[in-house]
């Protein structure tokens, strides 16, 4: 990954390349935005820049040379990668397992999600972490001098994964670092980073992106219309892997998230225990991503609707079906009842987290909202 590869994002491009040239790159970086933002391209880009070989090199790496193209690879022997797994078995507890699979799908693409990576890894069933196992592994890597390169560059992707003594044992390395070492978190929800991790990182602020360069990237890495290109980006709202998601909504073996949540809310409505009941047991044989990702779409457009019924409707950026929903649904239920759902589906997305029985977590739902609507 190049800066040039990356669409806008000038003024953080600069900033980077201009810290290395000054020689005033700090140790460890942590590469702070939305998910679906440049982050995790920015951390590789600026991995690929500092150990580029040309020594002319101006405001981006060479790609050429044999440290840009084995980065290109994620195969340089320098760069250490660490992201989220879930426990597979006795072999199967760390980054190093699953190398393979991450280096595809990020090569394909870096605009990537967690969810995405458990799905194609095969870890779907699970909830994905950095395990304490796997700071052993970044410690025992970080004791060894750089091979080739100028820097040994450790990246960490989603470090909010991480448990508490994974969290504990990385901020010990980053108390004393060791030389010639580069930090590189990307992370999408900081607030749940250790605070003394925070402190010893500097954050590099990464704005999500905006509709007219989501609109390029999926016209040049795509080969989409102009049309269809301006409308995905319009629905991503800045967000590229969902962008992305949007074009291959056709290839995903679950349920529609709108149709699932609007019958859900009918059901409530009518109060049809029968499909209710059906739909909570629908709902436990999703695996646990799925059942999040569900949950997080139901917080989304209840929000959405109570933009709506505040008046706000240029703000909403929906499809034709959920907006029509949105308008509907919007006439049945008061601003208190909407605050006091989004409130309760926040309570269930948190219990499911922690591996509540997602049936009872959905039924206790719906019966609450079934006497809320009516």
């Amino acid at each position: 990954m190049l800066f040039r590869d990356i669409i806008g994002h000038d003024d953080t491009k600069q900033m980077l390349v201009r810290s290395v040239q000054q020689n005033h790159l700090a140790h460890a970086l942590l590469f702070d935005g939305p998910t679906g933002s440049a982050n995790l391209a920015l951390a590789l880009a600026l991995a690929t820049y500092v150990n580029c070989e040309d020594p002319d090199r101006a405001d981006d790496a060479c790609g050429r040379c044999a440290s840009c193209i084995k980065i290109s690879k994620l195969v340089h022997p320098d760069l250490h990668l660490v992201f989220p797994v879930a426990n597979m078995g006795t072999n199967a507890k760390t980054s190093e397992a699953f190398l393979a699979d991450w280096r595809k799908m990020i090569i394909e693409s870096p605009y990537r999600t967690l969810p995405e990576w458990l799905e194609f890894a095969g870890m779907d069933k699970k909830q994905g972490n950095i395990s304490a196992e796997e700071a052993r592994n970044i410690l025992q890597k970080l004791s060894l001098k750089a091979y080739e390169g100028r820097y040994k560059i450790m990246l960490i992707w989603l470090p909010e994964l991480m448990n508490v003594a994974s969290a504990n044992a990385l901020l010990k390395v980053l108390e004393e670092p060791p030389e010639r070492t580069l930090f590189l978190l990307v992370t999408n929800q900081p607030d749940k980073l250790l605070i003394t991790i925070l402190s010893r990182t500097q954050r590099v602020a990464v704005r999500a992106f905006t509709d007219e360069e989501v609109a390029l990237y999926l016209r040049q890495a795509v080969n989409l219309d102009e049309t269809r290109a301006r409308q995905a980006a319009f629905l991503a709202n800045g967000d590229m892997a969902a962008a992305l998601q949007l074009l291959n909504a056709d290839a995903d073996n679950g349920p529609d998230r709108h149709t699932w949540f609007a019958e859900w809310m009918r059901a409530c409505y009518r109060q049809d225990l029968s499909a209710l009941v059906k739909q909570a047991d629908q709902f436990d044989g999703f695996n646990k991503e799925k059942q999040k990702g569900l949950m997080e779409y139901s917080l989304r457009l209840c929000r959405d609707l109570f933009l709506w019924q505040q008046g706000a409707e240029s703000l909403l950026r929906l499809p034709d079906d959920e907006l029509s929903f949105v308008k509907n649904f919007g006439k049945v239920l008061k601003p208190a009842h909407v605050e006091r759902i989004i409130n309760d589906i926040n309570e269930a997305a948190y219990h499911i987290e922690r591996n509540a029985r997602a049936k009872m977590v959905l039924l206790d739902l719906s019966l609450t909202f079934s006497r809320l609507i009516r």
